[in-house]
């Protein structure tokens, strides 16, 4: 025997509404599980002292990179470049600029930022030629924000230029720690370098390019003591203020 058509849509109508909140709960428990999981990596990050001779393998290498070069920039103008250092050789020659932390040469990377040498007009045609590229639009349509950004450029000297790209290469270098945590690949971001003695070994000069910031990376050696030290931070209401 067929029930009444109307019967029918209301028995649709709550099987609809049940696996509606049945799907409802699933998504919010994941995400739930995703913060959670942000916040645990964040937790378990610490710059590590002493590296162990486990090596980060290809493929996480690479979606490593590659979640750091969508990093966010000024106008997504991306003044920089990334250089990926496994050669131990290398790494031996810039153990005299690293005033001696030798963990650079323990490491499975070294991963150097780098910023360009030269920002101005050149760096906004570079962006417009792929912003071209990609969104299919002419360079006549994007001529407008082509000169506003170089208008903003303009305005700033030499000095604060180099500024400004080393400042873009940082964002980057947050973007990949934090990645780095939530893949459980270990770091240590390092400035204690001298700049102009990592420009000279990676012939950074010649490349258009000036090291900003460096950072091994690799997995904690067991006998690292720091990995079994508490975090030190301040309280949430001693860094966030809110108005």
């Amino acid at each position: 025997m067929n029930l009444p058509s109307d019967l029918v849509i209301i028995s649709f109508i709550k099987v609809t509404e049940k696996t509606l909140i049945f799907w409802l709960t699933i998504h919010q428990q994941k995400e739930r599980e995703v913060k959670m999981k942000l916040l645990d990596a964040l937790h378990w990050r610490y710059g590590v002292k002493q590296f162990s001779d486990k090596k980060v393998s290809e493929e996480d290498l690479k979606n490593l990179l590659n979640a750091t070069r969508l990093s966010a920039s000024s106008y997504g103008l991306q003044p920089y470049n990334i250089i990926v250092v496994e050669s131990a050789k290398i790494r031996k020659q810039l153990l005299p600029f690293s005033y001696g932390q030798d963990k650079i040469a323990q490491s499975s990377h070294l991963i150097i930022f780098a910023a360009h040498s030269k920002v101005g007009d050149v760096t906004v045609d570079r962006y417009i030629d792929k912003h071209a590229l990609i969104t299919d639009k002419s360079h006549q349509q994007l001529s407008n924000f082509s000169a506003h950004m170089k208008s903003a450029l303009s305005n700033k000297t030499e000095l604060q230029k180099q500024e400004w790209a080393h400042q873009q290469a940082y964002i980057a270098l947050g973007n990949f720690l934090t990645c780095a945590a939530v893949m459980k690949i270990d770091s240590c971001p390092m400035t204690g370098i001298d700049n102009a003695g990592y420009d000279l070994v990676l012939g950074l000069d010649k490349k258009g390019l000036t090291t900003s910031v460096i950072c091994p990376i690799g997995y904690r050696n067991k006998d690292d003591m720091q990995a079994h030290s508490p975090k030190v931070r301040f309280d949430y209401d001693e860094v966030i203020m809110e108005l």
